[in-house]
């Protein structure tokens, strides 16, 4: 009995001195042997990684107005499981129908859907339709929670939303090309947005930390923190009110002559800042996935290279005055000129025998390959190609920027190069800069669309310094040659460029139409691209522009398509930037009303008389008026004196202004009035709607008055300007082409 009961007290002793081998033998497997890996599986547990999103940097014009910024946005979220649960499916389907505008049968597959084990998923995206949605769709699905709550008497809808943010642009498509967009995971796919990107996106931040099994920080556990870095903050140079005008010029050409495409840019030619840029047709950036066509995202202003037709002319015409080879009073014999068995030819058969300054007026082909080509020579005529930044980028900060070439190599290349033809192609901002070094005393500058990065963690501002790039002409054949270019606009009947002219303003500009290459090689003579390029005011220029449309329809030329376009963005962006008009001896007679006919009333000259003198006056002879400002004297008035007055048109006159301006009723008034107006005024103008006011507001941005103006249609016949005369040329006979050896390939004689 004593030997069974030790035997079993051996075999008891021996099972449990085993079972603690076993025991202290996985302990040491598991915390020695194993000890890294559950201890990172412990950590794991109790470890958890907060991201501290990055905010994506502001982007604004010159003056501060928002461009492009963050904003809160939600993605709307449903739980198919629990809706199936509640039996809410039908009602919710078609809430989420009328609310984000989704399809019925891809909700019902959305809410439908199983996993592999057959379960109905937890959580589903609503996409694309709910998702990063703005505040007024997140309330009307927070509406639609609420309803069902209440209906069903439930606490789960199996309907939630899951607060993120998104890029927003508000002021839709204005300078959508320069700004790009973001896609809808944030990612930069165009414009600054993408040039910028690594400085706007900024760096995630991160918090470390350690919890319960619950998911209550410990108190006293280590943890680490990552700061956030957010992104840099861009201050354009483009100033919205400017590009507003831009695009409205454009969105009025573009109806009336519905080219396949159209081109505006506009600059301060002294720095090359770039004040406005924008392509028709477009496409708004916080919908850019409602845009069909690829094409509409297009910037052809830095992208599109082209033949530039007669614009290039101003190369010629600035080399040969620094050469000391122009003389406007020697005359040649226009027409056509031989290039060996070449024949290049002007447009109308030519003019007889002109002067070389009427050359430039009538922009004779002839006239330029004489100079061009027989005068500086092909080396120098090539020279100052190359010299005036073509065949090479401008550098700007703009994605996608095309160089262009200059590659000419037989004779008849030579001497169409002269006038913009044949082997030289370019972009749209080599000629804007190219022109802008006639503008500004011969500097070529480098373009920009940055103007200041500030650095929003540390307070730190970049500033864009003005880059020249070369001395291209001295500053006195600059002046020369702005001056034979004045005469383009300023001569009323020879001038190509007549319908440019901007009253109390000096304009240089030069007109372009260039006969473009078929597919079959040739070149067609119904398909032309028309452009005007020039700068204001001649004596101290503060804008560049340069308009382009590629095919507009029917038989126009840059100085009758282009040319108004250029009119109207200059003539209004100089008032609204302060440049006071300068009136020669007896230049200020009455013009067209606008409306077609000529009023025999023309506004009197208030400027510098005092504010109860010139009220008593107007009121005397039964002018309709307004004073705006509380200042004592006039100091400037619209219309401008001796402008003719259509019936019942305001002469408003404006006083000194207090920083913030006083803002008169415009209620009534047209569209053009009523920006003429706050252009003088010097606010910021934002326009919906077409016809009359007939609402406004004001608001301050950044320390600065805006005005938005409300407008409803109207009927009113629109007006037609008669043709300059010697504006347009008609099509020419084929010239010879490039190509020595093929006759059968035209050249194209520039229109313009």
């Amino acid at each position: 009995m004593i030997k069974r009961i030790k035997l079993r007290s051996l075999f008891i002793g021996g099972c449990i001195t085993l079972f603690f081998l076993v025991l202290v033998g996985r302990v040491f497997w598991i915390q020695v042997l194993q000890g890294e890996s559950w201890q990172k599986r412990a950590a794991d547990t109790w470890a958890h990684t907060s991201i501290i999103k990055a905010l994506r940097g502001q982007i604004t014009d010159r003056n501060g107005s928002v461009l492009a910024g963050d904003v809160p946005a939600y993605t709307v979220v449903v739980e198919p499981k629990v809706i199936h649960e509640q039996g809410i499916r039908d009602e919710v389907i078609q809430g989420l129908h009328e609310i984000l505008n989704k399809k019925v049968s891809e909700l019902e597959e959305l809410i439908d859907e199983k996993d592999k084990d057959g379960n109905y998923f937890k959580n589903r995206e609503v996409r694309n339709e709910g998702w990063k949605v703005d505040q007024e769709v997140a309330d009307k699905i927070e509406a639609l929670k609420e309803k069902l709550e209440e209906e069903h008497k439930i606490r789960e809808t199996g309907i939630g939303l899951v607060k993120d943010q998104k890029r927003y642009y508000p002021k839709d498509s204005l300078a959508a090309h320069i700004l790009g967009y973001t896609n809808r995971d944030g990612n930069a796919v165009a414009g600054l947005e993408y040039f910028y990107d690594k400085l706007l996106k900024g760096t995630n931040g991160k918090l470390n930390y350690q919890s319960d099994a619950k998911g209550v920080k410990l108190p006293d556990a280590p943890e680490s923190y990552k700061p956030v870095v957010n992104g840099d903050n861009l201050k354009l140079t483009i100033d919205s009110t400017i590009q507003y005008y831009i695009q409205d010029a454009m969105k009025e050409a573009y109806a009336q002559y519905q080219p396949k495409s159209m081109t505006v840019i506009a600059a301060d030619p002294n720095t090359m800042e770039i004040l406005g840029m924008a392509n028709l047709p477009t496409f708004n950036p916080n919908e850019y996935w409602a845009t069909d066509n690829q094409a509409d995202f297009y910037n052809h202003a830095i992208k599109s290279i082209y033949e530039p037709g007669s614009t290039f002319k101003i190369v010629t015409l600035a080399g040969t005055v620094q050469e000391k080879l122009f003389d406007p009073n020697a005359t040649f014999q226009s027409g056509y000129i031989m290039i060996g068995k070449r024949r290049i030819n002007d447009m109308h058969g030519g003019w007889g025998r002109i002067t070389y300054l009427d050359g430039v007026k009538h922009s004779s082909n002839v006239g330029f390959v004489k100079l061009g080509y027989e005068m500086l020579g092909k080396d120098r005529l090539k020279k100052y190609a190359d010299d005036f930044g073509f065949g090479q980028k401008t550098g700007i900060d703009l994605p996608g920027e095309a160089k262009g070439l200059v590659k000419p190599y037989y004779e008849v290349d030579f001497a169409t190069l002269a006038y913009g033809h044949g082997k030289v192609q370019v972009t749209p901002i080599q000629q804007l800069a190219a022109v802008s070094a006639v503008a500004n005393g011969g500097k070529l500058m480098k373009p920009y669309v940055v103007k200041e990065i500030e650095d929003p963690n540390t307070g730190k501002t970049t500033v864009t310094k003005p880059e020249m790039i070369r001395q291209v002409i001295s500053a006195d054949t600059a002046r020369k040659t702005g001056s034979y270019l004045e005469q383009v606009v300023a001569d009323q009947k020879n001038g190509t460029g007549a319908r440019a002219y901007i009253e109390g303003y000096r304009v240089a500009g030069k007109t372009g139409t260039a006969i473009k290459v078929g597919d079959d090689g040739k070149y067609d003579y119904t398909k032309n691209l028309v452009s005007f390029i020039g700068y204001a005011p001649v004596n101290d220029p503060k804008i560049a522009v340069i308009v382009i449309m590629d095919e507009p329809k029917g038989d126009v030329g840059g100085g009758k398509a282009a040319a108004p376009v250029f009119k109207k963005i200059v003539s209004q962006s100089l008032e609204y930037m302060g440049v006071p008009k300068v009136y020669a001896d007896g230049d200020k007679k009455g013009k067209n009303s606008g409306n077609g006919a000529v009023s025999v009333r023309t506004a009197p000259d208030m400027v510098g008389q005092t504010m109860k003198s010139a009220k008593e006056q107007l009121v005397n002879q039964g002018y309709d008026f307004e004073s705006v400002g509380s200042g004592a004297s006039v100091v400037s008035q619209y219309p401008s004196p001796g402008t003719a007055l259509s019936t019942g048109q305001k002469v408003y006159l404006l006083g000194e202004q207090p920083d913030k301006p006083d803002i008169p009723d415009l209620r009534g008034e047209s569209l053009r009035d009523a920006l003429e107006v706050l252009t003088l005024l010097k606010v910021g103008i934002r326009v919906s709607g077409e016809g009359y006011v007939t609402e406004q507001k004001e608001s301050v941005n950044n320390g600065k008055t805006q005005v938005a103006l409300t407008l409803k249609p109207y009927n009113q016949e629109g007006d037609a300007a008669e043709p300059a005369a010697g504006d347009e040329q008609s099509k020419a006979e084929p010239n010879a082409g490039s190509n020595p050896e093929s006759d059968s390939k035209p050249n194209p004689a520039s229109s313009n």
